[in-house]
């Protein structure tokens, strides 16, 4: 009897090969169990995966038992909002961009292949911070496959390209091939899996001669694949639009802020919170035990008036407050 394996259940299970972190072989093999036609003549493939699935499950518990360890130069914590990287070709302003909106202190040099490890910064805007991470520049022969495995466990990719550099078109495109060949897409909607990635693209160093020209030229390229966001790393404009649209956009993420009944609101503190999240899912979010106990919300800010009592599936919106009543 034929298995008759599926498209999806060879590219996971090519995903699989190429993975590098126990996390991705994980995520590889779940897809690789899902898309596996259900049948006698896959029985012992279907088991081996389980086998392999339990294994890594095991090792990845037994690895947080034991605490911190040393681990890959290359694998980050994440912090902040969310874990953005900086992406792209030599001498696109990465470092530079990354200096501006952080504390960051990259090294910046006019010739390429500057930044040759992962360096994180946490880029501010007003109370919030996003982790942005510059990357070292891709190139057809440079890349090394833990480049990939980092935008894949990241939680978006920002990409950057040079405005003044007449071939920034076949740059965009050299990149974007390499990415998808390497398991790495773009994909700003719906549902993804792990290898699918918000996008959001810098176009950087717009102050150069001829840059308005090839930013209207590279958004015909572009399309309406992924927002396009023209700034300067050197001049500081449109960074602080840039990092706001990483955080509401890309990441999908909103800020409420919370107080005890009668009590004052910190400002300073947002809680960060996915775009779409309900009271309910709110209340869970910052203390298990509000969830078990709420009786009902009060909410100022949009779409309600000043202490409006909201149901439990009252949809937030960035800068709500919300009591909580237990």
């Amino acid at each position: 009897m034929s298995a008759n394996l599926t498209p999806e259940f060879l590219a996971a299970k090519k995903r699989h090969e190429q993975a590098i972190t126990s996390e991705e072989k994980l995520a590889a093999l779940e897809e690789m169990l899902a898309t596996i036609p259900k049948h006698k003549a896959t029985e012992k493939m279907q088991a081996q995966i389980k086998r392999q699935m339990s294994k890594l499950r095991k090792e990845l518990k037994s690895a947080a038992r034991k605490g911190p360890a040393r681990k890959e130069f290359y694998r980050i914590d994440k912090e902040g909002a969310g874990q953005v990287l900086l992406v792209g070709p030599p001498n696109s302003g990465k470092s530079m961009l990354l200096k501006s909106v952080s504390k960051a202190e990259p090294e910046v040099a006019d010739y390429p292949f500057t930044t040759r490890m992962p360096l994180p910064g946490m880029a501010r805007w007003e109370n919030i911070q996003v982790q942005f991470i510059d990357m070292p520049p891709i190139a057809l022969e440079t890349a090394q496959p833990w480049v990939w495995a980092m935008m894949r466990m990241a939680d978006g990719l920002l990409l950057v390209f040079d405005m003044g550099d007449d071939d920034v078109l076949d740059q965009y495109e050299t990149l974007i091939n390499l990415m998808e060949q390497n398991n790495v897409r773009i994909k700003n909607q719906g549902e993804r899996n792990f290898t699918e990635k918000p996008a959001m693209c810098a176009a950087n160093k717009i102050d150069a001669p001829g840059a308005l020209t090839r930013l209207e030229l590279f958004r015909e390229i572009v399309g309406d694949t992924m927002e396009i966001i023209p700034c300067s790393a050197l001049t500081g404009d449109g960074l602080s639009t840039l990092v706001a649209r990483v955080f509401f956009e890309l990441l999908g993420k909103i800020r409420v802020f919370t107080r005890p009944p009668g009590g004052k609101v910190d400002y300073s503190e947002p809680f960060v919170l996915d775009k779409g999240t309900t009271v309910m899912e709110a209340a869970a979010e910052i203390h298990k035990e509000i969830a078990e106990n709420l009786k009902y919300a009060r909410v100022w800010g949009t779409g309600v008036f000043d202490g409006q009592m909201v149901p439990r599936d009252h949809v937030l919106n960035d800068g709500d407050i919300v009591v909580f009543y237990t």
